[in-house]
């Protein structure tokens, strides 16, 4: 029973209202065939009272065999007020109540398909669009039948998870967006007051001759070191405006050009430290935007070199779906979470290098997942770093 109460639940919206007419036509034929039988029986028993018994059995004798004799009608002033009355609602009844009955029957159908098909579903998305319009997606449509509307609501509850989490990066951004303006009147104030502070100094002490020619020089010298931080600021600001608007290019890579691409890097970075290069041998061919790739790779590198002792291990993995790249160092790993190591102008030590602005890890975190990727960050056991750039296949 449960099963066909679910089958039936669950049946298309056109096939429902189907089978409520189809009950209710019958129902309704069978209630008026009833009714029609009954008001016959009560008008006869009322007509018999005001029939001769004796002629209406002669008259059945008389009469040949298959001929039905009736019970005659009397004349209406012959019966009572009451008798009367009830006749003529008998006659009503046998003469109109099918089209009573079916107009009743399909109202009540129409009543019941409603209630047990559409009203729950209608509510739901009712209420649904009310919380939208109000700014509140924390909710869920309940309504869970394999029919028309049960699609409906499914797919408005789509609509509804598709908008929170539209809404959950939008914010993201304006936080990020946020963070970064603030990081970035940090950055140009820094230089800047430096230079300030040495214009200052040389506007009043050169002329007069309290700073000598050598000094005035490194003086000079400190303040180009602030220019050039300055240049590699702007050309990462450069880089994440153009990141928005950049387009992938698919372009088919294989395991041994990727080696080869890498070993390319490696010679261009120096070979201070110890490196040990590990690629997969297969003979699948990935599709991805090899540009972003390398540049992602490169990002991962100058953190490694900057933070290893002596050893460098670069892993990768590729097949047809999913190219991974994995750099380990032996430094003392990230103290940190990965949120914030991965945030715009992050940096370990103030005084690490003018030429390191914090937006590598940033920027390599935004390139993997404009590749549908991830960035993932953890820490060896025996110590080191391990950054892992997940990337995946772009049509």
């Amino acid at each position: 029973m449960g099963k066909i109460r679910e089958k039936v639940r669950n049946l298309s919206v056109r096939r429902t209202i189907l089978l409520y007419l189809i009950i209710s036509l019958f129902i309704s034929f069978i209630l008026s065939a009833y009714i029609v039988w009954a008001a016959s029986e009560i008008q006869e028993q009322i007509w018999w009272k005001y029939t001769d018994a004796d002629t209406y059995f002669a008259a059945i004798e008389m009469n040949n065999e298959g001929v039905m004799i009736q019970i005659p009608r009397p004349v209406s002033y012959e019966m009572s007020c009451m008798d009367l009355v009830i006749s003529e609602a008998c006659d009503v009844l046998q003469t109109y109540s099918v089209l009573i009955f079916s107009v009743a029957g399909s109202c009540v159908c129409v009543f019941l398909f409603y209630r047990n098909k559409l009203k729950k579903p209608i509510e739901e998305l009712e209420m649904a669009s009310q919380r939208i319009a109000d700014n509140d997606l924390d909710f869920k449509i309940t309504y869970e039948n394999m029919d028309e509307m049960g699609h409906l609501c499914h797919e408005f509850d789509r609509m509804r998870g598709q908008l929170e989490e539209n809404n959950r990066k939008l914010w993201h951004i304006i936080e990020d967006e946020r963070a970064l303006r603030s990081a970035i009147a940090h950055d140009i104030r820094l230089p800047l007051a430096v230079l300030k502070g040495y214009q200052e100094m040389l506007i009043d002490y050169f002329p007069n001759g309290m700073i000598d020619r050598e000094k005035a020089v490194e003086m000079l010298q400190e303040g180009m070191k602030q220019i050039r931080r300055m240049d590699v600021f702007i050309d990462s600001m450069q880089k994440m405006n153009s990141l928005e608007h950049r387009t992938l290019k698919a372009e088919r890579i294989s395991p041994a050009q990727l080696e080869k691409d890498i070993q390319r890097e490696l010679d261009i970075l120096g070979k201070e430290k110890r490196i040990h290069l590990s690629v997969c041998k297969s003979d699948e061919i990935f599709c991805g935007d090899q540009e972003v790739i390398m540049e992602v790779l490169e990002n991962l590198l100058s953190n490694a070199f900057r933070y290893s002792k002596e050893q460098i291990d670069i892993n990768v993995s590729l097949t047809s779906e999913l190219l991974t790249l994995s750099v380990q160092d032996d430094g003392n790993g990230f103290l940190e979470d990965a949120e914030k190591v991965t945030s715009a102008f992050y940096q370990k030590n103030i005084k690490d290098s003018l030429t390191h602005t914090g937006m590598g890890m940033y920027l390599a975190r935004l390139y993997c997942e404009k590749h549908g990727g991830k960035l993932l960050l953890d820490n060896e056991k025996s110590g080191g770093a391990i950054v892992t750039a997940v990337f995946h296949r772009i049509a």
